[in-house]
């Protein structure tokens, strides 16, 4: 069986692309074959890069894009409270649609994969997520589990409870930013299925404080994919995954209490400061330097010189700093008491 790794990318997140692809040639997934899912229509500066690589591709199966961004909009212009919100907003009917587009995952060359969002670093060997798919047909590794059920499913649905078995639900819930999977576990068949149970008033279950990822979340639930987290099953010999926490940095590689992380995931912070960063601009990014070296790897004389911050910066970066801190040593005594 052919493994693989897909990322979902355009020029727009080109310096993230570039890191990331550096990362998996020296981090454990050099012969792992890459596919790349395009965002949108703006790949110029992605194809000049990836045509000189000899172990990534770009996804062209126009028939996978276009059905399952039908199938986005079918789910999405049924919700009728997120079309409302939407449109108060000025946003199009779908928002983010080029999110939706990494379910072309299933359609691809890969029989078992592992999907990364462009904004992460491989650490890593992937080796046990694909050695857990010969178990479960859906693998995660992150602890979106420990958050509010409210960014993935609405609570205040009256549906929800009767959907879907909501003490369950919280143990499986997961970031749709990376998780592993396998060719087909979700197709033509068993999407229409589900769809039509979207469209018949279950999409109000969905939560609008995401993009793909409360509809990841509901397909995986509701067709009772078979799922496994590391994290929650096995959070003791888990890292953690999310820029916010507070890793040790060796020889660019990060480290939790000693384990070496998987990957790191740069969610939430926008693609915009990381250009900025690789114009030569003095931008705040935690492991900032970690970033850099990953991309500018094959490149280092084009790395930027950045001039360093005035003592007014240092001192709100200090200040800011300890205040994350706090924050994640109350989230790390929470997580511990509540897996007790």
């Amino acid at each position: 069986m052919a493994d693989g790794i897909y990322i979902l990318a355009n020029d727009v997140v080109f310096d993230h692309l570039v890191a990331l692809l550096n990362s998996l040639e020296v981090n454990g997934a050099k012969d792992i074959p890459v596919c790349i899912i395009p965002y949108d229509d703006r790949m110029k500066k992605v194809r000049v890069e990836i045509a000189t690589l000899h172990n990534v591709t770009l996804f062209e199966n126009t028939d996978s894009i276009n059905f399952w961004e039908e199938f986005a909009t079918q789910a999405w212009t049924s919700h009728r409270k997120a079309q409302k919100v939407w449109q108060a907003k000025g946003w199009q009917q779908v928002h983010c649609l080029g999110m939706h587009r990494k379910f072309c995952c299933f359609d691809g060359p890969f029989d078992k994969f592992v999907y990364f969002d462009c904004d992460t670093l491989l650490m890593g060997s992937l080796d046990y997520i694909y050695q857990k798919l010969d178990e479960f047909d859906w693998v995660a590794n992150d602890f979106q589990y420990t958050s509010d059920i409210n960014y993935v499913f609405d609570l205040s649905s009256e549906k929800l409870p009767k959907l879907l078995n909501i003490n369950k639900l919280q143990s499986h819930i997961f970031c749709a930013g990376w998780f592993a999977s396998k060719k087909g576990i979700l197709n033509r068949t068993n999407s229409k299925q589900l769809l039509k149970k979207l469209t018949s008033g279950e999409a109000e279950i969905l939560s609008l404080r995401g993009t793909d990822q409360p509809l990841f979340n509901y397909l995986v639930a509701r067709s009772g994919i078979s799922f496994y987290n590391f994290a929650y099953h096995q959070p003791a010999l888990v890292t953690g995954n999310h820029w916010s926490s507070q890793f040790d940095v060796i020889d660019y590689v990060l480290y939790d209490k000693g384990r070496r992380l998987t990957y790191l995931h740069y969610m939430s912070i926008s693609a915009a400061k990381f250009t900025r960063l690789c114009a030569g601009e003095d931008v705040e990014i935690p492991y900032r330097d970690v970033f850099l070296h990953y991309r500018y790897l094959n490149s280092p004389e084009t790395q930027p010189k950045l001039a360093p911050p005035n003592l007014l910066v240092r001192l709100q970066r200090n200040i800011k700093s300890w205040v994350i801190q706090k924050v994640n040593n109350v989230q790390f005594k929470l997580r511990n008491f509540w897996d007790r």
